[in-house]
């Protein structure tokens, strides 16, 4: 291996290791190696062994996505397949996501990916994407975009400012956590997005006293308030796997609820995607 290719792995691990706010000794300590070593492998001085990349990508908490792109700048080859959702490697995983889905009901869920693309979703979910334009949902819908577009739920968001600010807020973590492009590119044009009319731009602070960053939407069915859980498989060791989310709303008072079975009682709403 060249020099330059031991220097790229080595700047990749020390850029981890900075963006997790680790220091060389802390590191070293917790991959059972020394400081000196590790201090080589980031100069490019020694070429880590398959095993240590994969170590301290683990202590690291790096993506296997990008695990497999250290592997990569190290000269070995990748150990994490990416299996397409719909192959049939993943009939298990397909089918456990849509017993969650169908699960929730009448509440609504989507399940997403890791730049919140909406992969599924199921029928109590219609009550909010039906509140948006075509072109935010086809071809594929964005959480984020659905939330912060003018166009989108922000213009039936009740405490639009106060969620604008949480979104961007966890955006901006998870950008600067996993130093992932599209997540920074995406960052960069929502932010961007002007408020709905007669909606303030600024951002607001997030009540410290709260529980949660609720979601107030008016409805046609009245006004509705969520909060959200995120879900994720355990132990993933594929790709696809471990770029998968399940966001599971819940009804944050009685009325919300009293709401949803209602309409769902009625038979209003759409269907999911994962069969």
């Amino acid at each position: 291996m060249q020099t330059d290719e031991r220097s790229h792995v080595g700047l990749l691990l020390r850029d981890w290791r900075q963006r997790r706010k680790l220091s060389q000794l802390h590191l070293a300590l917790k991959a059972g190696t020394s400081t000196r070593h590790l201090s080589c492998v980031e100069t490019g001085r020694a070429r880590p062994s398959r095993e240590m990349v994969l170590r301290l990508a683990e202590h690291l908490e790096v993506p296997l996505r990008d695990r497999n792109g250290l592997l990569l700048a190290a000269g070995y080859a990748p150990v994490y397949r990416e299996t397409p959702l719909d192959s049939d490697r993943m009939a298990m995983v397909r089918a456990a996501l849509s017993s969650m889905l169908a699960g929730h009901e009448p509440y609504p869920a989507a399940v997403i990916d890791r730049i919140w693309d909406v992969i599924d979703f199921n029928r109590a979910m219609s009550v909010l994407l039906d509140l948006v334009p075509p072109h935010l949902t086809d071809p594929t819908a964005n959480v984020m975009r659905l939330i912060l577009h003018p166009d989108g739920l922000g213009s039936h968001c009740l405490n639009f400012t106060e969620v604008r600010a949480h979104a961007l807020g966890r955006l901006l973590h998870q950008a600067n956590a996993t130093g992932d492009r599209d997540l920074r590119e995406l960052y960069e044009e929502v932010s961007e997005y002007p408020a709905p009319p007669g909606v303030a731009a600024e951002l607001a602070c997030v009540d410290p006293m709260g529980i949660v960053v609720p979601l107030r939407i008016g409805t046609p069915y009245g006004v509705m308030s969520f909060f959200s859980m995120i879900t994720t498989f355990g132990a993933p060791e594929d790709v696809t796997l471990s770029e998968l989310a399940v966001e599971a709303f819940f009804p944050m008072d009685r009325s919300t609820e009293a709401l949803l079975r209602c309409r769902a009682a009625t038979g209003d709403g759409g269907g999911g995607l994962v069969k």
